[in-house]
């Protein structure tokens, strides 16, 4: 029998990222800036701003500057990098620094008498940062093993959402960029509506998803294998501990922190499918997720800080593929002009949005409108405003 030689792109490849990966494992702790120089006697508001200065100034800027990084690593390479223990322990880092830094402003802010500007902007850019810590629990709930997935639901317990991996996994994945689908945005629909829509709808698919797998194994709604009710124990915990030493303040806190990370979550499901519409087949299912159902950037910064999140393609395509070995499409048409960072300020606005994203859905989709998912309320706006091709009015 011959042996098998190794492939030599795979034994040469060398990840030129791989020193930058500790920056997202370290960047939680930027937020504790202001409260940091407020115990060291530097009370100035420039510290209590410079996160928001570094975070949505400097990274979008330095994004455009670097420019676009298309490169991919050799398909021979993916089965030895994904096998690397650096890059899950770079996921590992970054929850327990971004639950330190948080639980520290929690107690900061509870104890410390701080002008309310010091109070707001802690508050927003730790609710911001939160979100990029449970981003964490979307590359480790995507894991089959039992470790990386229970740390993914460990995670989520500090902000509360803990349906978050079973919703996302299970229901997401399964109805992205359909009108089935509250997490996926339509063409037409402000951030704020979509928030309404997809937050409660998020949790009560998690729940629904969650309890059909406990009946089909004989076990009660509110058993104790229940995923959700496990990351609600740890809620409890963690935010009756945080009370009990700290008080009602404190309480207070956690849950505006909670709705901010979930809120940068819902963001970025916002961005990542606006508009884009999987067709239906004539057995009335939905066809294969492709590459062009997903927004995607490869701003260089904002990529890594997100442990390329923005790669969004690649990960519908392969959910279990990990986040060092994503991959760019360079023959689809759905490529973002910013990075997170970045275009979140421009959902923030949405006639600014609906200036940059309507044409670039309707040039994704060649102006087709039966490509497109509409907002019903919106659809005969939008055809008639980009002269779109309407078959199924026409129908």
């Amino acid at each position: 029998m011959s042996a098998v030689l190794p492939d030599p792109l795979a034994a040469s490849y060398r990840d030129p990222k791989k020193p930058l990966w500790l920056l997202p494992a370290l960047i939680p702790a930027i937020v504790a800036t202001g409260p940091v120089a407020h115990l060291m006697g530097q009370d100035h508001a420039a510290w209590y701003v410079l996160p928001f200065l570094v975070l949505f100034v400097l990274v979008p800027i330095l994004d455009w500057l670097i420019g676009d990084d298309t490169s991919n690593p050799p398909e021979a390479a993916v089965p030895d990098l994904e096998r690397r223990a650096f890059y899950r322990w770079m996921i590992y880092l970054a929850i327990p620094v971004g639950w330190a830094t948080t639980l520290f402003n929690v107690w900061f802010l509870s104890t410390h008498a701080v002008p309310w500007y010091g109070v707001v902007t802690t508050v927003i850019i730790n609710g911001f940062m939160l979100g990029l810590v449970m981003n964490m629990s979307h590359e480790l709930g995507h894991k089959k093993e039992w470790l990386p997935r229970k740390a993914a639901l460990f995670n989520l317990s500090l902000g509360a959402y803990t349906h978050f991996c079973i919703e996302h996994n299970r229901g997401h994945h399964r109805h992205v960029a359909t009108p089935e689908d509250p997490a996926s945005s339509k063409m037409g629909e402000t951030i704020y509506r979509f928030m309404f829509r997809e937050m409660p709808g998020a949790y009560f698919r998690g729940w629904d998803l969650e309890v059909e797998r406990l009946e089909r194994q004989g076990k009660s709604d509110w058993s104790l294998d229940n995923e959700i009710v496990q990351g609600w124990i740890g809620t409890a915990i963690v935010w009756g501990g945080m009370t009990a030493w700290l008080g009602t303040q404190a309480l207070v806190l956690l849950m505006v922190l909670a709705f901010l990370g979930a809120f940068m979550l819902t963001s970025a499901n916002y961005i990542e499918h606006y508009g884009l519409l999987r067709q239906k087949k004539p057995d009335g299912r939905y066809e294969h997720c492709q590459p062009h159902h997903s927004w995607n950037s490869n701003h260089v910064l904002s990529n890594i800080l997100t442990f390329q999140l923005q790669r969004h393609s690649d990960h519908h395509a392969n959910p279990t593929r990990s986040y060092q070995s994503l991959r760019s499409f360079h023959d689809i048409p759905t490529f973002l002009p910013l990075g997170y960072t970045g275009m979140f300020l421009v959902a923030y606005v949405p006639p600014l949005w609906f200036a940059v994203m309507d044409k670039r859905v309707v040039k994704a989709t060649g102006g087709d409108a039966s490509r497109i998912n509409f907002l019903p309320a919106q659809r005969k706006r939008l055809v008639q405003t980009y002269e779109m091709q309407d078959t199924a009015s026409a129908a």
